[in-house]
């Protein structure tokens, strides 16, 4: 991924992502206080469809399915882990498949779509970025890179990518992502340590989740004071440069 592209990114996402901080906190919507009430279950399926089947990028992905593998493993009532995996993996799969149809059909009205709160162009341009580099395995590897695996399906159905390749490319991912980010929380949460620090646990999970928004913040912040700073570097260079050309032709002229 393009280093400048990616910077773009962080910073116009950070715009988004550190305007509600709540949505991103998986307690919120798997907690006793869910706004879902008793059906957390369908909720999950729901947020994780929504995330890239409607390009919503202000939802939490990893850190969803991280913590509802520790809650089920707890035994308390939240849900089978089967259930949990069933629900994941096939709603992250689904909303891969909206995002590539609605891609495939309104393509020209996105691109003209201009920025707004939630969407940026520049989503759209590194995901094109990403499926050019990568190829057919994009389908894969986007789905462990945030903001990217909500656009990508997008742009790769903007390209037009054989639909057979996608889905089967899209199952791979899809399981792979769905599935062991949510057992990987399902083992994690087999520890004691983890068990008995539940909460701290839960609040590095909200952390991490809005990092991605604080860098972007702090990038955007530095940006015009480097932008500055090589303007004033720059006029020296440039004064001394046209004084220079002056002399020259002044002794050409007398030459």
């Amino acid at each position: 991924m393009v280093p400048q592209l990616r910077t773009n990114i962080l910073a116009q996402a950070s715009e988004t992502v550190t305007a509600a901080p709540k949505l991103l906190d998986p307690m919120y919507w798997l907690g006793a206080d869910s706004p879902f009430g008793h059906l957390i279950l369908p909720g999950l399926g729901l947020i994780i469809f929504v995330e890239t089947g409607l390009g919503f990028p202000l939802l939490p992905g990893d850190s969803l399915l991280f913590t509802a593998g520790m809650l089920a493993n707890q035994h308390n009532g939240f849900a089978p882990v089967w259930q949990v995996l069933l629900v994941a993996i096939a709603c992250a799969i689904a909303g891969d498949q909206s995002s590539y149809w609605i891609g495939r059909k309104l393509g020209d009205r996105i691109r003209k779509r201009p920025d707004g709160r939630i969407f940026k162009k520049a989503y759209i341009t590194e995901g094109e970025a990403f499926f050019r580099k990568w190829g057919a395995l994009a389908v894969i590897l986007c789905r462990f890179v945030p903001i990217v695996r909500t656009y990508a399906p997008m742009t790769i159905g903007m390209a037009r990518m054989n639909y057979a390749h996608f889905f089967l490319f899209d199952f791979c991912g899809g399981f792979l992502w769905a599935g062991g980010v949510t057992l990987l929380g399902v083992w994690l949460g087999s520890f004691t340590f983890v068990r008995e620090n539940i909460e701290l646990i839960f609040l590095a999970i909200v952390f991490i989740s809005i990092l991605p928004g604080i860098i972007g913040a702090i990038k955007k912040s530095r940006a015009p004071k480097r932008a500055s700073t090589s303007d004033d570097s720059a006029a020296p260079l440039a004064a001394r440069d046209a004084k220079e050309t002056t002399l020259h032709e002044h002794e050409t002229s007398e030459s």
